[in-house]
């Protein structure tokens, strides 16, 4: 048993209330439960109690002993002074304040139901093989699931924005600048996705933006930064030249890095994403403002609808050619960019201006769902279970902030498990 099992059994309270005793056998009321909280210090502030008919107001600290008071050594830490209750699930030793005064306990283990004890111990303690609630997954409701898996998908929207407000803080709140450097990270992929970013990050928008509407400029700038330029044929002795003087004109530093090719398929080779990279501004030198604008789906898929340079239709590196062959973005990647990249963008915008962002929801819900191993260990379980992009991304966020963690007290699916057939004692 852990601690967060108590925290659930008293936050909401999970336990037969009337009648509530002391270890002294002072009588306990429960006002209100207090704040929970996740730093460090007491579990619960600003509990509101009544014991003995006396009024309190205070802390509350929880341990599955009350012993455990002493091994975590609260007695000298005047952060605990103002605890007013002990919560514990075994009571094996008083506890005092450092006046010496006696902290009232209340132990749970013998008012609490045995059928939640046993649904806790089987949830999370026994073996499972992909996640906790497995066995019982199939037995969840469409509008169950369907509702804990739509909070889950803007629970990760929101900690995606926190990430883009970091890039955007960095940027001096240009969110030109930030958009760049989130579209270069997005264009990397996970492989190269923090070369890019970095990239980004080093160049200055406004340059970028002054060789707007000027492909083969952006195109020396992005590869010869890259330390991508090489060979002897014509094409790439234009584009080092071109670079050079992009170099001494602008003071553009030198880095010695460059991105990996290694384990990546042609199509997302560094050389073609910067060169679809450098279509894509030289397009559209104000790509923020047009990804903002835009209100639907396809008004956003005509903003990359771009397409390499003559030299990229029949090259994936320097010197090495093949047939002619369109490079437009595929589909699935479009997907991606959507999903990873314009959507957070556009809600943590939409959070920063305080302007609505309503089509988001029938967006995300239109594109089809991710292929992985969690949505498929998720529609094993339960058919049908991720159908679109909203769900899939909700299931990486159950699978790892949730499922992995053991945060089953804290998941409306796992919570639901809990109070399955409960009767006090």
């Amino acid at each position: 048993m852990k601690e967060d099992f108590l925290y659930y059994l008293w936050k909401f309270q999970k336990f037969d209330s009337e009648c509530l005793r002391t270890s002294e056998g002072e009588s306990l009321q429960i006002i209100s439960t207090g704040s929970q909280n996740d730093l460090s210090g007491p579990d619960f502030f600003n509990a509101h109690l009544i014991i003995s008919g006396i009024k309190w107001a205070g802390n509350v600290e929880m341990h599955l002993k009350s012993s455990d008071w002493y091994l975590h050594h609260h007695e000298t830490d005047p952060a605990y002074e103002n605890v007013i209750l002990h919560v514990v699930w075994e009571h094996d030793e008083n506890i005092f304040r450092r006046d010496g005064s006696l902290i009232p306990v209340l132990e749970l283990k013998n008012i609490i139901a045995f059928s939640l004890i046993s649904n806790y111990r089987h949830l999370l303690e026994s073996r499972h093989n992909s996640i906790n609630c497995e066995d019982s997954f199939s037995e969840f409701s469409t509008f169950e699931i369907e509702h804990w898996l739509e909070r889950l998908y803007f629970e990760r929207l929101e900690r995606k924005s926190e990430l883009i407000f970091e890039v955007l803080q960095r940027s001096n709140n240009d969110w030109n600048t930030a958009c760049m450097i989130l579209i270069f990270r997005a264009f990397g992929l996970n492989i190269n996705g923090d070369y890019f970013s970095n990239l980004a990050e080093n160049l200055d928008y406004s340059l970028v933006a002054k060789l707007g509407r000027d492909q083969f400029s952006l195109e020396a700038l992005f590869m010869g930064y890259s330390n991508l330029i090489h060979g002897a044929d014509q094409y790439s002795e234009e584009l080092l030249t071109e670079f050079q003087f992009l170099q001494h004109k602008f003071c553009i530093p030198l880095i010695d890095s460059k991105p990996e090719f290694f384990r990546l398929r042609p199509d997302n080779f560094p050389t073609i994403r910067l060169a679809q990279l450098a279509s894509l501004y030289a397009q559209r030198p104000s790509f923020f403002s047009d990804i903002i604008a835009a209100k639907d789906l396809n008004e956003i898929r005509s903003l990359f609808t771009i397409e390499v340079s003559v030299y990229w239709k029949t090259h994936y590196n320097f010197d090495k050619s093949h047939k002619s062959r369109s490079k437009k973005l595929s589909n699935s990647f479009l997907e991606l960019l959507l999903i990873n990249f314009v959507i957070p963008l556009k809600f943590a915008f939409s959070k920063s201006s305080g302007e609505p962002a309503s089509s988001l929801y029938e967006i995300v819900t239109s594109l089809k769902a991710e292929k992985n191993s969690i949505v498929n260990m998720f529609n094993n379980l339960r058919q049908g279970t991720v159908r679109n992009a909203l769900e899939s991304q909700a299931a990486l966020e159950l699978k790892k902030n949730y499922c992995s963690k053991g945060r089953c007290l804290q998941c409306e699916l796992g919570a639901r498990l809990l109070r399955k057939s409960v009767k006090y004692v």
